[in-house]
């Protein structure tokens, strides 16, 4: 018999771009009745139907959003082999000193290769090298669980033995475990996920750490340019590509516990949401005073967002009551839209009555924060503060950044000589700041690109690692307490 408190989604609309044609599309331009169109899978009040969908402007954002996914499917294969051979070069060039230092080996015939470590590190990894905390940031600092989040992101990219390595080695702490997840709708692991234990602080902290958007993965691209949702009964509507890769069953459900038939015996399959659950209530009962904290870059933000819903959503059952009750904070870097404002309005109440923290943090002109667009056409919302950091990292606490749908045409003068600064900035920090703000060149060839697309360089980790060091934020005042309101800077 079904739970009548199971929480089930009671009208959705997904975007199947895999079955999507040319002929299709055009039909979706030309006709309202979207309902027929094979690669849309609608279920929604006859008003939503009407009101929201059949609109063409409505119409015009669907054809946009699976012409995109459909384009980064088809070439996912070259997509994802040009990422293997970027892995490879820019391990290379790296171990060398940079490109001008690797062609001069070259000719020497004295080409550095690449040491066990370095030769396996992302082309995120590549991106930013700092392994080290800051040790100027103690546990006591209010800056201390913002920095150590980042930091936590930007190596959630790595494989499982770097990422021990640095959390062992490095950082003094204790490495718990590395997941790679389940996703029923891809029919693949598509989820990644570690936990740690920030054995200095006291109380011991818990940290969980989802990686975000990796950026030659055709799947994880498509699903942040989805416009897909769907709506459970008193939460609001979510995005649903989020919710599919935390591990929302077939059937559109979250039930409390999953049965014994939807895990295959001989190679069971993990999904993100009830697997770390599992995990975090066996830690959290092995020590009483512990308490956790949810994080993540990119996609990785909303997951982590995500999986706060469905706890909360699992609240009635009293265990995981107390998971929302040890739950210190979320803390998220260039995280998209989730849900829509109803589904703001139940995370900011289960958020405020839980006393958890909700810091959302974000960069100057980051373009992933400011999707899916919040206008008369899409109904995705952020919720809660926007702590937002212009290029000096100097920070305001924010409704909403500025530019919230980034493609105003007003602000592509500012953006364009922002990238200017930020590229000039890159020359300037390390002497100002010391030697760990010396950036890595492929960073420094980013930088050049985003005097062409300034949104997607400044969703890099580089800057966010910086402004959790060198930001900082006036005296903060908070009525709902998401924030503490005797904070002066960041944590």
């Amino acid at each position: 018999m079904e739970d009548p408190k199971e929480p089930v989604c009671q009208s959705y609309f997904f975007l199947k771009p895999e079955e999507a044609s040319f002929l299709e599309l055009l039909f979706l331009l030309c006709s309202s009745d979207v309902g027929k169109r094979r690669f849309i899978e609608i279920e929604c009040s006859e008003e939503d139907v009407h009101n929201k969908v059949t609109e063409f402007r409505r119409r015009w954002v669907i054809f946009i959003s699976v012409v995109l996914q459909w384009s980064l499917l088809f070439f996912r294969d070259p997509l994802a082999r040009t990422g293997d051979v970027f892995d490879k070069w820019l391990n290379l060039i790296s171990a060398n000193g940079g490109l001008l230092m690797f062609f001069i080996n070259r000719l020497k015939g004295k080409v550095v290769k690449p040491d066990s470590f370095t030769s396996e590190l992302s082309v995120v990894g590549n991106v930013d090298w700092r392994i080290e905390l800051d040790d100027n940031i103690k546990p006591e600092d209010t800056r201390y669980k913002g920095a150590l989040s980042m930091m936590a992101v930007k190596w959630a990219y790595e494989n499982e033995d770097l990422l021990k390595t640095v959390v062992n080695d490095h950082w003094k702490m204790k490495f718990l475990r590395f997941y790679n997840c389940w996703n029923d709708y891809l029919g693949r692991d598509s989820t990644q996920a570690f936990l740690f234990q920030d054995t200095t602080s006291d109380p011991n902290l818990i940290v969980v750490a989802f990686r975000g958007t990796e950026p030659f993965d055709a799947d994880e691209w498509s699903t942040d340019f989805d416009i897909s949702w769907c709506e459970f009964s008193g939460v609001g509507k979510a995005h649903s590509g989020f919710m599919k890769a935390l591990g929302m069953q077939p059937n559109y459900t979250w039930p409390l516990e999953l049965k014994t038939e939807q895990v295959n015996v001989d190679q069971p399959h993990r999904f993100a949401y009830y697997t770390i659950r599992k995990k975090l209530i066996d830690l959290l009962q092995e020590n009483k005073s512990a308490k956790f904290i949810l994080t993540g870059h990119s996609l990785g933000g909303a997951l982590a967002v995500m999986f706060v819903a469905v706890l909360a959503m699992h609240g009635y059952e009293r265990e995981y009551e107390l998971l929302m009750e040890r739950l210190e904070g979320v803390y998220t870097f260039g995280q998209p839209r989730v849900g829509d404002a109803k589904f703001g309005g139940y995370m900011k109440e289960k958020l405020q009555k839980y006393g958890v923290r909700y810091m959302r943090y974000v960069y100057s002109n980051d373009l992933v924060a400011r999707i899916p667009y919040d206008d008369k056409t899409l109904f995705f919302k952020h919720f809660g503060p926007s702590l937002y950091f212009n290029s000096c990292y100097k920070g305001k606490v924010l409704e909403e950044e500025p530019n919230k749908n980034y493609f105003n045409p007003l602000w592509v003068i500012p953006k364009s000589l922002n990238a200017v600064w930020e590229l000039i900035r890159s020359f300037i920090l390390p002497l100002r700041r010391g030697s760990e703000y010396k950036e890595a060149w492929f960073m420094r060839a980013l930088r050049v690109v985003g005097l062409i697309l300034p949104g997607l360089v400044a969703h890099a980790p580089q800057d966010y690692v910086n402004l959790t060091r060198l930001g900082s934020l006036p005296s903060l005042a908070n009525p709902n307490n998401i924030i503490p309101q005797e904070n002066s800077k960041v944590d």
